[in-house]
């Protein structure tokens, strides 16, 4: 059990130590170039996209699983 609550400390003291050094960083540098909403809005609309293809690709090979099996 000791081990356990050892182990949680670190990770708590870690994240602590982690977002105090991003906050000090953002207080620092305030236009640190984050990622505009362009750019989320291009990587959704990339990923929806990818999915859907994926998606239409399986049901027509499900469909068509039985007429496949002789190629």
């Amino acid at each position: 059990m000791k081990y356990t609550a050892a182990r949680a400390r670190r990770a708590v003291l870690t994240v602590t130590t982690r977002l105090e050094e991003g906050l000090a960083e953002l207080q620092r540098r305030p236009d640190r170039g984050d990622i505009s909403i362009t750019t989320v809005i291009i990587w959704v609309a990339a990923v929806t996209g990818a999915l859907v293809i994926a998606g239409t690709i399986a049901v027509i090979i499900a469909k068509y699983n039985g007429n496949l099996k002789g190629i």
